[in-house]
């Protein structure tokens, strides 16, 4: 995006206010335009990690062998460690006003963030074809409706839900919430007071090695796997809202809506192992009271609907990206929607072609994103909070022959360096690193990718001239608002 267009953007503020239909995408959002509170971003994470797709998380310890007691451990410890980095991510959004993603320019340049970019299209897409078959099953599995057909009908509400955009989402968020929080506490209690689990599934003697660290670093890279939009729904709070303030409402949303979800699955898989995970959820929700399945798995269903249109937004936001590399875009809600139809076409077409065990793949998947994502996070937020102190110009990410230029060796080198020193730890069906099988089939890549790739991109930073750099940020962004 061009500066004429940012000022033209400017100048039309009044047309785009009265529109329902969000007509931004990854322009900058400026002041008069910015509102909400710190809070709001509480029910946004909560009701996004609360549904099935969660479940499913939940329940991978288990369908590898694991017990309740242990995966419950797993899964608590992996929340943890996963959403601590996506909620550093969220503060990021009122200080720059921008989406997640297009604020990777600074570090790996005009077109080398492409490579993260790539990667997070590719991200939306494949978590919402694995939405799209969770609705198709357990739409099926409630109405008996042809599972074709769901992934159809999903998409299109999930897709309607994406146009309205920003505004629709947090409201729809919030009150899902509501009816989220009183069906999680109901099967809370009822799991405690009413269900017997099977002997082994609390015991201290069942713990196993690959299980419970697969199903730990699979949470991890769950609540990680949101840092690549996380700020796209905390870009319009006003920049004065705190760092502080951003990151513990959006980690406490995230951790007690990714723990609690997760642990149903785990429970539902603990009393139900061999049986799919919707079918498992809703007997165990017959067990605290005859119809409480079916209300469960319903309200998971609309979470996952509301999930999926959080992924549809940041999908298109990211498309949108990726092709103002190639052709600078003025941003209006006509090419909002046309990537949005791109993406869901994408999504679906992959959805129509799925093969069984579902869970299996999930599990890789999870994996690969960790493996992906680590890097970046690490050198996004090192940049942020380290480097450059969240002193950027808005108007040099849009230009291509800007300050930031069009590749950036510092982040590309950490990036690679980062990955590469994770290939040894790797644990996929499709590869196993040499460390990985030393550690009996272990996955601790995480744990080695995030300092190497911080590191590095510490070291790479020396001969950045931070001081110079603001003077021209503050030249170029001089009369933005």
């Amino acid at each position: 995006m061009s500066q004429e267009a940012i000022a033209e953007a400017l100048a039309n503020e009044p047309a785009r206010a009265k529109s329902r239909i969000e007509s931004r995408s990854i322009d900058y959002v400026p002041l008069a335009e910015r509102k909400g509170k710190a809070w709001h971003l509480w029910p946004v994470w909560f009701t996004g990690d609360a549904n099935l797709a969660t479940i499913a998380a939940g329940a991978i310890g288990i369908s590898m062998g694991g017990n309740l007691l242990w995966s419950a451990i797993a899964i608590v410890l992996g929340n943890v460690l996963g959403t601590f980095f996506m909620a550093f991510h969220s503060s990021q959004g009122p200080q720059l006003g921008l989406p997640q993603m297009i604020q990777s320019r600074p570090q790996f340049g005009y077109m080398g963030a492409l490579l993260v970019w790539v990667v997070a299209l590719v991200t939306y897409i494949g978590y919402n074809s694995f939405n799209q078959l969770m609705a198709g099953q357990t739409a099926h599995h409630l109405l008996g409706t042809e599972p074709h057909m769901s992934y159809i009908v999903f998409t299109v509400i999930s897709v309607a839900l994406a146009v309205f955009g920003y505004d629709l989402i947090h409201k729809a968020q919030r009150w899902l919430a509501l009816a989220l929080l009183v069906a999680l506490t109901v099967f809370s209690i009822g799991m405690c007071v009413k269900v017997q689990f099977p002997a082994g599934q609390l015991s201290l003697a069942g713990f196993k090695t690959t299980p419970f660290l697969v199903q730990l670093f699979s949470a991890a890279a769950y609540q990680l796997s949101w840092s690549i939009y996380v700020s796209d729904y905390s870009r319009y709070l006003p920049p004065n809202t705190g760092v502080r303030s951003t990151f513990w409402w959006t980690f406490l949303g995230a951790f007690i809506g990714g723990v609690w979800m997760m642990l149903v699955g785990t429970a539902a898989a603990a009393l139900n192992a061999q049986i799919e995970i919707s079918d498992a959820v809703q007997r165990a929700g017959d067990m605290i009271f005859p119809g409480f399945g079916t209300v469960t798995l319903l309200l998971s269903l609309l979470g996952l609907l509301a999930i999926t249109g959080l992924n549809f937004y940041g999908a298109s936001l990211t498309l949108l990206s990726i092709t103002d590399s190639f052709k600078p875009l003025k941003s209006n809600a006509t090419k909002r929607v046309v990537s949005l139809v791109v993406v869901a076409l994408i999504a679906t077409s992959l959805a129509f072609s799925a093969s069984d065990n579902f869970m299996g793949k999930f599990g890789d998947f999870l994996g690969i994103l960790g493996y992906l994502f680590t890097p970046w996070t690490a050198i996004n937020l090192v940049d942020f909070f380290i480097v450059r102190h969240s002193h950027y110009s808005v108007r040099e990410i849009f230009n291509p022959r800007g300050i930031y230029g069009r590749w950036n060796w510092r982040g590309l080198t950490a990036y690679a360096a980062g990955f590469v020193a994770m290939i040894p730890f790797f644990k996929t069906d499709i590869y196993t690193g040499p460390v990985a099988r030393a550690l009996g089939g272990t996955d601790i890549a995480m744990l080695v990718g995030l300092p190497v790739a911080a590191l590095v991109y510490l070291w790479a930073c020396r001969s950045l001239d931070i001081e110079k750099e603001r003077r021209l940020v503050r030249e170029a962004d001089r009369g933005l608002n």
